[in-house]
């Protein structure tokens, strides 16, 4: 599938709401375990997923793209329901959120479905996340059970 590089997603969130946004565009990305790298050394942790295009979606078209996560000023990492012993297991986007703590402090959680999550730690929030290049068509619209 062709596509424009104008067509790739660059986006760089430094509050709550910017990450919101983040979110929104990251819902329904899928990764491995694998694809996820804490680098304390750095206070930086990445990842890279195969986002859902929904911008596309609006258009019809389904696709997905690959595309890399990273927060930076990271102080400590914790998850719930992740083995990194399992480094092949899919792991579903559903949300990222964020708990203020001492302004501008605070904590970023990754919720993931299965009840699976990861919580950052940060000084404040600084993140980006930017379309890679490949893009491939999906072979369905992500759903959820709970959807009426």
């Amino acid at each position: 599938m062709s596509e424009d590089a104008a067509d790739h997603l660059k986006l760089i969130a430094l509050d709550a709401d910017d990450l919101a946004i983040l979110s929104a565009h990251l819902q329904d990305s899928v990764l491995k375990v694998a694809d996820i790298v804490w680098l304390p050394a750095e206070k930086r942790f990445a990842l890279a997923v195969r986002r859902f295009d929904w911008e596309g979606a609006a258009r019809g078209q389904r696709r997905r793209r690959l595309t890399a996560l990273h927060f930076d000023r990271v102080r400590s990492v914790r998850s719930t329901g992740i083995d990194t012993a399992t480094p092949d297991r899919v792991l579903s986007l559903l949300a990222i959120g964020f708990t203020e703590g001492d302004s501008p402090e605070g904590d970023i959680t990754l919720h993931f479905s299965d009840g699976a999550a990861i919580r950052l730690a940060v000084e404040c929030v600084e993140s980006q996340m930017k379309d890679l290049g490949p893009v491939w068509e999906a072979l369905g619209l992500p759903g959820h059970p709970d959807e009426a």
